[in-house]
């Protein structure tokens, strides 16, 4: 009997010293917003949404230390909106798990990853606007993905595929000196006639050291996501884009090009931004993007301005405020101004 208790007491020794070197966590943000939102050629409507400065979402995330340096990670986490309580984005037939799908390796030679991740613009994009990934508030982000299909004011966006791609291996690389990279591959896994090889593929560089920080990315799309997948005229965009804090003021700047070939379309966007810390838990926030959208022989411009504060009530919840005027004009100008308060809890 006492053999057995002494084998017994080894086993879950094993066993809490195994788990001790695995990490399995769940984590998320949740915000909301109430505001008056008239996009540019729509009606004005009172609401009460979800996402104001970050898009909600939940997950499980893990790591296992392998030894040798060598670890395994995975990535589950899935968007929602909070003011219906319903999973995913405001995007059609939106993936369960389109945040994140992946595992992956990682060591001194970097990460290795497979599945559903980020596109090579995402980061770049939020990391050189002052209101960083906001579908709702953010000039730079609304130019590159938030549509906008009213008579006269027609806006598609300049990003070719999504803010992340499925069916994809990511490298990304160890740090040189505050230089990283990572490099993009999308599997089309198409086996008709004129679709066979059609994938996605792009890369983006990333540099921050003291007060300065330097981006660019670059993709060229030929597949459709987050959730049809389906073959789509080849797309390219590109950006280069940086920031600098001056402690007083930091200032951010982006300028970049998309292009549709088949359909002789080319749009041109540049952003600038400012935050400004006014106490120690408070910032004001400001951004403007422009964007020339040329299609043939027809111009479009679209131009946005946003001016917000933005008080951290502790290290995971913040309240924000925010007056944004949004401008296109196509066949016709049409323009709208937008005013929301919202709240931001992490966990």
């Amino acid at each position: 009997m006492k053999n057995t208790f002494i084998a017994l007491a080894a086993a879950l020794a094993c066993s809490s010293a195994a788990y001790a070197q695995s990490n399995v966590q769940l984590t998320g943000l949740v915000d909301m917003y109430a505001g008056s939102v008239k996009s540019p050629g729509q009606d004005r409507k009172s609401v009460l949404g979800s996402g104001g400065m970050t898009t909600s979402w939940w997950g499980i995330k893990g790591t296992e230390d392998l030894g040798g340096g060598l670890k395994a990670d995975f990535n589950l986490t899935a968007f929602f909106r909070a003011d219906t309580g319903t999973p995913g984005r405001d995007v059609p037939n939106d993936p369960f798990f389109s945040r994140d799908a992946n595992v992956g390796l990682s060591g001194s030679f970097g990460r290795v990853g497979l599945g559903r991740d980020k596109a090579p613009n995402f980061l770049p994009t939020i990391l050189t606007n002052p209101f960083g990934d906001s579908f709702v508030i953010s000039p730079l982000v609304l130019h590159a993905n938030v549509p906008n299909f009213a008579p006269g004011a027609l806006w598609t966006g300049t990003t070719p595929s999504d803010t992340g791609w499925s069916n994809q291996i990511v490298y990304s690389t160890p740090s040189f000196g505050g230089l990283k990279a990572n490099v993009n591959y999308q599997f089309g896994e198409k086996t008709a006639q004129g679709e066979k090889g059609k994938k996605n593929v792009g890369a983006n560089l990333m540099y921050g050291a003291g007060p300065l920080s330097l981006v660019a990315f670059y993709e060229r799309a030929q597949i459709a996501n987050p959730a049809t997948l389906s073959v789509m005229p080849t797309k390219t965009d590109w950006m280069l884009g940086g920031t600098y804090d001056f402690k007083v003021v930091k200032l951010y700047g982006t300028y970049g090009q998309a292009k549709v070939k088949d359909q002789d379309l080319k749009n041109t966007t540049y952003s600038l931004g400012l935050d400004v810390p006014v106490t120690t838990a408070g910032t004001i926030k400001a951004a403007a993007a422009h964007t020339k959208s040329e299609v043939g022989a027809m111009e479009g411009k679209r131009t946005t301005f946003t001016v917000g504060y933005d008080h951290f009530l502790s290290k995971r919840t913040d309240v924000y405020g925010a007056v944004m005027y949004d401008r296109i004009k196509w066949t016709e100008s049409k323009s709208g101004t937008s005013v929301v308060a919202g709240i931001r809890h992490r966990f």
